[in-house]
């Protein structure tokens, strides 16, 4: 299958899950009066489910998925092994620390644009940091390792806030954004996030002939003319403004990261340029199924699509980890 063929699937494979998404809630909408709402006629009633509730819930899932699987396949690109991505090192745990803060302190109440400035700013710091750390170590296991000790600290410090918070209400907000939900999020966050998310992907894709490059080595890629620090740069402040906003809009989400660009990747000759945006489609993909999936299950109370990810991301990324052949060299 071409790239093209492959996102041209994808697209149109995005475009029916967020229809879908439309059409299934707590309360099954039927697709004559979910197209009417979206032209703009049916009842009052369908026009608020789509379009304040069931349409800006699907677009966030599928934004924060596009987010974190491009973000996910230019690290891998960048770090050269297939278990690099926002969660699993750590990035996404620091944003949702920073944007935490700004809860716990209640800086977001009159400031709504501080949080996402802060997740941004949390996942900047980590994914400066995961830099640094891959130019000091030839290690794939210590990179992850430090990966997990950021993310293991920053939920440490969560668990802190979380602890001393002021009421019950700070105290859900705060958990809403460690476990990860796109659930009443509306265009109006959407629109925050996006000062953020777009220059973060435009960077991204900036970076690809970059990426492509580095497949050959270091010292291969800097002998046909290719700055590695402005590339390391780039892919560092793209990857952290593309996470922090989409942490500003879901919380910390993990694995999605790593599945997509590792299930894209035999189908673009394991080329990191090519798989930028058959990863985001793919992981915006899924990240609309499985809120579809958090939806319907009939539970009590709705699963957080944090959970659901990491619940099937979790078992994936240790096949990923135990198949790697590089792993500890």
């Amino acid at each position: 299958m071409s790239g093209r063929a492959l996102n041209g699937a994808l697209l149109a494979a995005a475009l029916l899950a967020v229809i879908g998404a439309c059409l299934l809630g707590s309360v099954p909408l039927p697709a004559g009066r979910m197209l009417a709402a979206l032209v703009g006629g049916g009842e009052p009633g369908d026009a608020l489910v789509v379009w304040a509730i069931r349409l800006p819930r699907a677009l966030a899932a599928f934004v924060v998925g596009a987010a974190l699987g491009a973000s996910g396949a230019a690290l891998q690109g960048l770090l050269r092994n297939p278990l690099a991505e926002p969660g699993v090192l750590g990035v996404s745990a620091t944003a949702a620390l920073a944007a935490t803060m700004t809860l716990y302190y209640g800086l977001a109440a009159g400031a709504p644009w501080l949080l996402p400035l802060a997740a941004v700013g949390g996942a900047l710091a980590a994914t400066a940091l995961i830099a640094l750390a891959a130019l000091r170590t030839a290690s794939v296991v210590s990179l992850v390792l430090v990966g997990v000790a950021l993310s293991s600290f920053a939920g440490a410090l969560m668990a802190l806030l979380m602890n001393f918070a002021p009421n019950p209400f700070s105290l859900a907000d705060m958990v809403n954004w460690m476990l990860g939900s796109v659930a009443n999020r509306s265009f109006e966050d959407l629109a925050l996030a996006m000062p953020f998310l777009v220059p973060g992907l435009a960077i991204l894709f900036l970076t690809r002939r970059g990426l492509s490059a580095l497949t050959l080595g270091e010292e291969a890629a800097a002998g046909i003319g290719l700055d590695l620090a402005r590339q390391r740069l780039l892919v560092v402040l793209g990857a952290g403004l593309a996470t922090g906003g989409s942490v500003a809009i879901a919380g910390a989400i993990g694995f999605v990261g790593i599945v997509a660009p590792h299930l894209v990747r035999p189908w673009v000759g394991h080329d990191p340029a090519r798989s930028l945006l058959p990863s985001a489609l793919l992981a915006g993909l899924l990240l609309v199924l499985a809120d579809i999936g958090v939806r319907v299950l009939p539970t009590d109370a709705e699963l957080k699509l944090g959970v659901l990810a990491a619940l099937v991301g979790a078992p994936v990324f240790a096949a990923i980890a135990a198949s790697a052949r590089r792993v500890g060299r």
